[in-house]
């Protein structure tokens, strides 16, 4: 009997878990940045204004993504200060002036959001497969620098096993 209850148990999850990857399709971009054995570094605003340079069909789309993102910093500041004063205006409740103000920030993000993709057309633009495109050249260009250092390293090392002690190495460039 409780091979029965269990395959039952089995079935459903199975199907809630087909049911929520669908809807949450968006994860299945990012995952093999995610999921890694050995983290992405962090990266530099002039890093993301490289990749903006040197790629002319999702550069302006991820500079325009960026560009969104302030919206909806705004519209969370906007949202939180907004909702919060209003609470304790009325309340004198710290805790009740506290969760307005995170239900604001939230509420505001979102509208933040809104505003930005009705003002700056994000929905002509694919925005995910910008952020994707990003992330590749990110992860090769750190792959590049990876094996860069170990080329040096390794050379490094083979260069002072072959020298004698006491000598230095003499670049010619």
């Amino acid at each position: 009997m409780a091979d029965g209850s269990e395959s039952f148990f089995r079935k459903h999850w199975e199907g809630y878990k087909e049911f929520w990857g669908e809807r949450f399709s968006i994860l299945e971009n990012y995952s093999r940045f995610i999921k890694r054995d050995k983290p992405l570094p962090s990266w530099s605003a002039s890093d993301v204004e490289e990749f903006i340079a040197s790629d002319p069909v999702n550069g302006p789309t991820l500079k325009t993504a960026r560009e969104a993102a302030n919206f909806g910093l705004a519209g969370s500041v906007i949202g939180a200060v907004s909702t919060a004063g209003v609470a304790w205006k009325y309340s004198r409740s710290l805790h009740g002036a506290g969760l307005s103000f995170l239900a604001g920030g939230v509420f505001g993000w979102t509208f933040g959001q809104e505003i930005a993709n009705h003002w700056l057309q994000l929905y002509r633009l694919d925005t995910m497969a910008a952020q994707v495109k990003f992330m590749e050249w990110w992860e090769k260009k750190c792959e590049g620098r990876e094996r860069d250092l170990l080329r040096l390293v390794t050379k490094s090392q083979v260069v002072g096993l072959c020298l004698p002690r006491g000598e230095e190495l003499v670049s010619g460039s």
